[in-house]
């Protein structure tokens, strides 16, 4: 997960309430729900020594009506001096609600669901042009769309005789290849917005087109063989295509780095394992990518005071998972969610941006001439 979204939050300085609670509306008594829902998050809050006008603040969040298919959660996160500073609703099931005040932001458990999902580009091509459309992984609307419609007049073959079906043939195949590149230019603006996946559906003798325009992108292109364009948006086989192709790449993306992690071990290069090993690799910069288990690591804690240097916006001894997610956001680090038994047995661990030559050193190796 890229954290740079995070920045602003980090940059506040706190104490922070983060509150992570089930805003789902699916039962006959679902307001009631809601209602309690929120107000037991509030008196948590309170009792953990947060003033009135923040709660009130994040009770007023929370108390808006959320409509979307559930499940549904959202998350609130503030700070006395700025108020909201973080507000997001997605498709998240919760086990157990959130609701924190301390010196840095509770968010953990928040970036492992947002490690697993991610934004992507739908398109659905035929003869006549094809529908595009920007999604996040885990809300069913999309976030932008178009429909685009190229020319008609010559968009279906039909039975012509005599000298002249040769030519109609090829008018009709160059107006679909027209059209497919209409739509392949839609997808490249929002590749150019910073998507790099593409899942493409639709007929199978306008998709090459598509794909041929895509090829030089830097994006990840994958075939959808179910689903075409349906007005009312309802290709049940469609949906079930997109799903199966966002699993098969949250399965790819986790083996990657779990093989990433292990060579590394293996090789003992450019890597670091446990709470103490990686937050010394902040201090030196050294974190491209910061590996936790959530729930491991907040079992854990981390004294500020044992690692000079450390960024974290707050000092003392703190919740582990909480102190090292604030130094990747703080140093630009990514973060992924995994379970310690990927970690090498450790709940924390770091991919490098280089390998350290020599215990305590803080030169790089390309810097020593």
């Amino acid at each position: 997960m890229d954290t740079t979204t995070l920045s602003p939050v980090y940059s506040a300085e706190g104490p922070f309430a983060t509150v992570l609670v089930d805003v789902s509306h699916s039962s006959e008594n679902a307001e009631h729900e809601h209602e309690l829902r929120v107000r037991a998050a509030c008196e948590r809050l309170s009792e953990q020594g947060a003033d009135e006008a923040l709660v009130e603040a994040i009770r007023e969040r929370l108390e808006e009506l959320v409509h979307r298919p559930s499940p549904v959660g959202r998350l609130v996160v503030a700070d006395a001096a700025k108020g909201v500073l973080l507000d997001e609703v997605t498709a998240i099931r919760l086990d157990q609600p959130i609701a924190t005040y301390g010196p840095l932001p509770d968010l953990s458990a928040w970036v492992a669901h947002r490690d697993n999902t991610r934004s992507f580009v739908l398109a659905v091509v035929d003869h006549v042009g094809g529908d595009v459309a920007v999604y996040e992984s885990d809300i069913p609307d999309p976030v932008e769309e178009e429909s685009l419609q190229g020319e008609t007049l010559h968009a279906h073959k039909v039975p012509v005789g005599g000298w002249s079906a040769l030519r109609y043939q090829h008018v009709t195949e160059n107006v679909w290849a027209q059209n497919a590149a209409q739509v392949a230019e839609a997808v490249l603006g929002h590749l150019g917005e910073g998507h790099d996946l593409v899942l493409l559906a639709g007929d199978p003798q306008s998709r090459p087109t598509v794909l041929e325009k895509l090829a030089d992108a830097g994006a990840t292109v994958v075939e959808l063989e179910s689903g075409t364009r349906n007005a009312d948006g309802g290709d049940e086989a469609l949906q079930q295509a997109v799903r199966e192709a966002l699993m098969d790449q949250a399965v790819q993306r986790r083996l990657a780095l779990s093989h990433e992690l292990t060579d590394r071990l293996g090789r003992g290069y450019a890597v670091a394992t446990g709470v103490r090993d990686v937050a010394d690799a902040f201090v030196r910069g050294q974190v491209e990518t910061l590996l936790l288990d959530p729930a491991d690591a907040a079992e854990l804690t981390l004294d500020t005071a044992q690692h000079p240097g450390l960024a974290v916006g707050a000092e003392g001894e703190l919740r582990a998972d909480q102190a090292l997610l604030a130094a990747a956001v703080l140093t630009a680090a990514d973060v992924a969610a995994a379970p310690r038994a990927v970690l090498g047995g450790s709940p924390v661990a770091a991919l490098l941006r280089w390998d350290q030559a020599a215990e305590g050193s803080d030169v790089r190796p390309d810097s020593v001439g």
